[in-house]
Parts: C-alpha cells; sequence; structure tokens
C-alpha cells in the first residue's frame, strides 16, 4: 500500500509537470506563430490581395528556415535531457555546444542564400511580374535574418530542456508581441510596405534571444558556452532525432508550394490568396500541437532516460487527452467564424475570395485532430531517441501521399478536392501510426 501511494505521489508529480510545460509551451508557440498571422493581417490590409499572394509565396522559406532550426534544437535538446536523465552532466554539456556549432553552420548558409540567391528563389516560387518584387524582398530580407531565427529556435529548445519553460514561453510571447507592434508601425505610419512587414519578423527572434539571455544568469543553468571541437558522429544522431521536426515544417511547405501551383491553375492569383488565409490560420494551429510535443518531450525524454517505460506510455496517452480537447474547441470555434475570419483578411470586400476561403476554413481543417495525433506521436518516437518510426510518420505525411492526393483529388473535385486533401492524408497517417504503435509498444 505504501508503494501504491508512492507511485501515485510520483505520478501526480510527473503530469503536473507534464501539463505546466505543454501549457507554457502551447502559449508560447501559439504567440510565436503569431507573428506570421500578424504579417498576413497587417499584408492584407496594407497592400492588398497582391501583397497577400507575395508573402504567401514565401512563406515556404520561412518554414525550411524554422525546419531546419527545430532539427537542430529539438534533436540536440532531446539528446541533452536524455544525458541529464541518466546523470551524465558532461555528455549533455558536449551535446549543447555541438548544436551551437552545427547552428552558425546552418546559418551561415541561410544567409549567403539571402544575399545571392533570392531573386531566382522568387522565381522558383511562382512569382508573376506583378508580385515579383514584393516577394524577392520579402525572402531576401527574411533569409538575411536567419541567423536570428535558427540561434533563437535552438536556445528555446535547450531553456527548455534545462528547466526553463517559463522563460522560454516568456521569449517566445515578447517576441511576438513585438512583432505585431512593430508590423503595425512599419507597414502603416511609417509606409514601409512588404519590407516593414518582413523586417518586423525578422526583429522578433533578436527580442526573443535578449529574453532568453536570462537563463545564463541562474546559478542552476547547465548550459555552457565552451568551445569544443566539432564531433560528426554527434552532430549526425542529433540530426536524425530532429529530422521527423524538420520534415514536419517543410511538410507545410511543400503543401503550401502544391497548393500554390494547384490553385493558381484552378482560381488564379484570388485563388492564392483565399489559401493565404487558410494556411496561416493552419501555421497557428500547428504550432499549438507542435507546442503539446515540444511540451511533452523535456519529460518523456527524462523517464526515458531513467527507464521508466510505463510512465512514458502514461505521458503520451495523456497529451493525447489534452490533444482532443483542443481540437474540438479549435475547429467548433473555425466553423462557426469562418465568415468573419475571412471577412477580416478580405480588406477589398472580394465576394470572389470569401467563395473560397470560407468553405475552404470548414473542410480543410477538419484535419486538425489527425494532425495532432500524427506531429505527438512523431514526438513520442523522437523523444525515446526512436528516429526510424518518427521520420517514416513525417515523411509519409508531409511529402510521400500529401503530393499525389492533391493532384488527384483537385482533378476529381476541383477546389473541394483542394480542401480535402490534407484531411484524408492526416487521417491515414493517423491509422498506420497507431497501428505501428499498438504492435510494438
Amino acid at each position: 500500500m505504501v508503494q501504491t501511494a508512492e507511485q501515485n505521489r510520483e505520478n501526480k508529480t510527473v503530469f503536473d509537470e507534464l501539463r505546466r510545460y505543454v501549457a507554457f509551451n502551447v502559449l508560447g508557440m501559439a504567440g510565436l506563430s503569431c507573428y506570421i498571422l500578424a504579417d498576413t493581417f497587417f499584408v492584407s490590409f496594407g497592400l492588398g490581395a497582391d501583397g497577400l499572394t507575395a508573402l504567401n509565396l514565401a512563406i515556404p522559406v520561412y518554414s525550411l528556415i524554422h525546419g531546419c532550426a527545430l532539427m537542430l534544437g529539438m534533436g540536440g535538446a532531446t539528446k541533452y535531457a536524455v544525458f541529464r536523465g541518466q546523470r551524465a552532466f558532461k555528455n549533455a554539456e558536449r551535446v549543447f555546444m555541438n548544436t551551437v556549432l552545427a547552428a552558425a553552420v546552418s546559418a551561415i548558409f541561410f544567409a549567403a542564400a539571402g544575399l545571392l540567391c533570392s531573386k531566382t528563389l522568387a522565381g522558383l516560387l511562382g512569382a508573376d511580374d506583378t508580385i515579383f518584387a514584393m516577394t524577392e524582398i520579402y525572402l531576401r530580407v527574411l533569409l538575411l535574418f536567419s541567423p536570428a531565427f535558427i540561434f533563437n529556435e535552438v536556445l528555446l529548445c535547450f531553456v527548455r530542456n534545462d528547466g526553463g519553460p517559463r522563460l522560454a514561453m516568456a521569449a517566445m510571447l515578447c517576441g511576438s508581441l513585438s512583432n505585431i507592434v512593430l508590423d503595425y508601425m512599419f507597414i502603416f505610419p511609417l509606409h514601409m510596405g512588404i519590407f516593414g512587414a518582413v523586417l518586423a519578423t525578422g526583429f522578433s527572434p533578436v527580442i526573443g534571444m535578449a529574453i532568453l539571455s536570462r537563463h545564463w544568469q541562474q546559478e542552476a543553468c547547465g548550459l555552457n558556452f565552451r568551445l569544443q571541437k566539432p564531433e560528426l558522429l554527434l552532430t549526425l544522431q542529433t540530426l536524425a532525432l530532429g529530422l521527423p521536426s524538420l520534415v514536419t515544417e517543410v511538410a507545410s511547405g511543400v503543401v503550401m508550394i502544391i497548393f500554390n501551383f494547384l490553385i493558381l491553375g484552378l482560381e488564379g492569383n484570388i485563388g492564392v490568396a483565399a489559401y493565404g488565409i487558410i494556411a496561416n490560420l493552419s501555421l497557428v494551429v500547428t504550432a499549438v500541437y507542435t507546442g503539446m510535443a515540444q511540451g511533452m518531450q523535456p519529460v518523456l525524454s527524462r523517464s526515458y532516460g531513467r527507464g521508466s517505460r510505463g510512465e512514458m506510455r502514461q505521458i503520451l496517452y495523456e497529451t493525447w487527452k489534452m490533444m482532443l480537447i483542443v481540437s474540438c474547441a479549435i475547429y467548433l470555434a473555425l466553423f462557426l467564424l469562418a465568415e468573419p475570419i475571412t471577412a477580416g483578411f478580405n480588406k477589398e470586400g472580394n465576394p470572389c475570395l470569401r467563395e473560397l476561403a470560407v468553405p475552404g476554413l470548414k473542410l480543410y481543417f477538419t484535419a486538425i485532430p489527425f494532425a495532432g495525433f500524427n506531429i505527438i506521436l512523431s514526438a513520442f518516437f523522437t523523444s525515446a531517441e526512436q528516429a526510424a518510426p518518427a521520420q517514416m510518420i513525417s515523411v509519409l505525411r508531409g511529402i510521400v501521399l500529401i503530393i499525389p492526393a492533391a493532384f488527384l483529388l483537385a482533378a476529381a473535385a476541383g477546389m473541394t478536392g483542394v480542401w480535402l486533401a490534407l484531411p484524408a492524408v492526416e487521417a491515414a497517417v493517423c491509422l498506420l501510426g497507431g497501428m505501428y504503435y499498438l504492435q510494438n509498444r
């Protein structure tokens, strides 16, 4: 009886910690994604449908930058948490510094692309003469700020795993709030156009890192910047664990590129503008599930490091329950408010934009409970250093199934098929992932 009571106390402590980490991280991630939503809102009001289209064409590049940063941050932080759970503190320190060095290499690559390749990228992403200049400016500035995006995301992951979920949340929220304020100032009073929108976005991670710097003033900080020789094997292990995070982010970019291509053929620029509203809302919803997955990860990785397999399963089930409750609330809100949400981004009152976006919102977001299940299950495998099944889930939902499904359903049902492609793929992967988990748990 004593042992059972002690186990109940331990479980209560773990679940309290899980809820705290998830709550902080969901709030932070939702706020972080809101600066893209703020861009959409202010650009639609300040620059109209052309600005909205240019922004939507450039977002896949942001997804790639953010995905590479998450690959390094989540992969490195998972290894860090597992070593801390095993009380191998020197190995944990090695992982942190090695990840920082890898982030520096990645940042140099993206910044160089901004200096040399922004015009080529704008053309490849489908910008025509009407929106080419705006798209190219957005891409160039975004890529030049990529070092800030990458280091901010890496440090967020490590600070969260070093016992600082509240500070990580504060950094994400402060960065997002500053972006919204600067968005308004740069686009309207200062009339800086699309350059102002992307400049405000670029300043956001800089402010986030300034907030995170407080972690190194704390005595319990386990993250030390000690120069060391890069370790290729450790880098490869980090990348393997973080790859599902990259695929998840890049998948949203791939989906956008494919959907932009299909919609341009079906409805032209106004169709892409309608999809821009849906896609940017989707970034916020996905960020909520990513926040749950990232909040679960430190607690789960420590349980894995201690060898507590039953505790790991309970953490997964508890996170799934939270996800289902949140999914019902989000979809109900989107279904009931589809008209006013669309009107909020449709300054010109374009009836074609409304007719495309309102049913699109209701159909496209039927995917959200399946997407939440898949993101959390992938993070579960990553947190337990099981890279292969995590990568399988991410690749299936992000690349292998979505491309043929989008083309087939668009050919069969036009715009309705485009909106239903993502729900169909997420549901299929949810079924496959659930079967795999049950067979191998």
